[in-house]
């Protein structure tokens, strides 16, 4: 069981819906309304979505989106 996955069962029905839902805009392309912003000297791209960050980076020759990490909100999110 992978480390998304994990969290997934953790959270509440609520979040979860909350979490998912964004996640389908995110990779369907609607990018309006979420809250993006492309990490300091990285390649990696973070959104905000109330207290979970979602980490992404996007595929070297297509618009593909690849997740790679969804974390609560604390100090070590983005090491």
């Amino acid at each position: 069981m992978d480390k998304i996955e994990k969290l997934l069962r953790k959270i509440s029905q609520k979040s979860r819906e909350q979490l998912l839902l964004v996640i389908s805009k995110l990779l369907s392309g609607q990018k309006t309304g979420l809250n993006i912003k492309k990490l300091k000297g990285t390649d990696f791209f973070r959104l905000r979505s109330g207290r979970f960050r979602i980490i992404f980076h996007y595929e070297d020759n297509s618009k593909e989106i690849i997740i790679d990490s969804i974390k609560l909100r604390d100090e070590n999110t983005y090491k």
